[in-house]
């Protein structure tokens, strides 16, 4: 018993230390051992004009850090206008293969000649991700990301990442391939959970359970069946990482699926306190690392409803992102704020060292 004994502590040691040695790509970046490292990000800049208001208020007088561009969109001049008067911006590349709204919509850069698999009988990119799924090639899908860098950087504007339109690029392997490739040949950093995964996996496993619920299909203790993607996904960060571009730990994308009851009729006030508490609840469950929080703050005049119907939930992402509770709560709890800029900067730095 006691040999069986001292073998189990020397087993438990051995996984103590082993857990310890096991970097965070936040700590490989530099960053202090169990720090919590975050990318406030801002989605969906260019879409509209409020889009773009929601950006510029969340960034300048708000926690948020870094924002993306939808290249495709009417409102893009404007976006890029005020980065380039703004140079200390953290703007990448929202790269576009979908056009989702019933009344506003937009057209592949690459023109449908060259990529017909994205286009619908409208002349439009589809309006979901299993249109592309379908239809697209993976040529198709290079072609036009590049088309939309192409026009970035035709406009003065040089991306600081790259990531994904209602997460297209992750539908499918090949997609991705071609995203990663991309990042890796023009060395711009790409969004990419490849870490532990900790909250990612578990908010969507909740999300998974949440589904079968509503369907009626869901008993106590059965098994969630994760994705397959996240499957790779350490894989894919140790690969990214050796190709010189810096690598998340996790990812909070929790906020669009929240869904503040009888929202439309609520004031401004209580929205916010709603949504920074949610905020703050879900933010403080996140393990040490690097993690990008996705959110959509919008400032919706009157006709953005023509547009959509979610103006109130994304102006609830912008009153949290600026409201002074969630900065305390930030800066009380050690949080540390950073941009894809810094980030890149920090892979360099490092270089082979890790």
């Amino acid at each position: 018993m006691k040999k069986l004994s001292l073998l189990s502590l020397l087993i438990s040691f051995a996984i103590a230390v082993s857990a310890q040695q096991t970097k965070t790509y936040a700590e490989k970046l530099g960053w202090p051992k169990g720090a919590r490292v975050l990318i406030l990000h801002v989605d969906d800049a260019g879409m509209s004009h409020d889009s773009n208001e929601g950006v510029e208020e969340a960034i300048g007088e708000g926690v948020s850090t870094s924002t993306s561009v939808m290249m495709p969109c009417s409102w893009v001049p404007e976006i890029v206008k005020y980065i380039k008067e703004h140079p200390n911006t953290d703007a990448g590349l929202h790269l576009t293969l979908t056009s989702e709204w019933d009344n506003y919509r937009w057209g592949p850069l690459a023109g449908k000649s060259v990529v017909p698999g994205l286009v619908d009988k409208q002349g439009c990119l589809y309006s979901s991700v299993a249109g592309v799924y379908f239809n697209a090639t993976a040529d198709e899908v290079d072609k036009e990301m590049r088309a939309q860098l192409d026009r970035a950087l035709n406009m003065g504007f040089k991306p600081t990442h790259l990531d994904s339109h209602m997460g297209t690029l992750f539908a499918k392997d090949a997609f991705m391939e071609k995203y990663l490739k991309l990042g890796i040949e023009k060395q711009i950093p790409v969004m990419f959970p490849g870490g532990d995964d900790l909250f990612y996996r578990s908010e969507a496993k909740a999300a998974a359970i949440a589904e079968l619920k509503k369907q009626g299909k869901y008993k106590e203790g059965m098994e969630i069946t994760e994705a397959p993607a996240l499957g790779k996904a350490k894989a894919v960060g140790e690969m990214l990482w050796k190709n010189g571009l810096p690598v998340l730990d996790d990812l909070h994308n929790s906020s669009y699926d929240w869904n503040m009851p009888d929202v439309d009729n609520k004031t401004d006030k209580e929205i916010q306190k709603w949504y920074t508490d949610h905020y703050i609840e879900s933010i403080g469950r996140l393990s040490p690392g690097l993690t990008m929080v996705i959110m959509h703050c919008t400032n919706p005049s009157d006709s953005f409803k023509y547009i959509c119907k979610e103006g109130k939930k994304r102006k609830g992402d912008l009153l949290a992102m600026t409201d002074p509770r969630l900065k305390e709560f930030l800066k009380k709890n050690g949080f540390i704020l950073t941009t894809w800029r810094e980030v890149m900067e920090r892979r360099i730095k490092v270089g082979n060292l890790e």
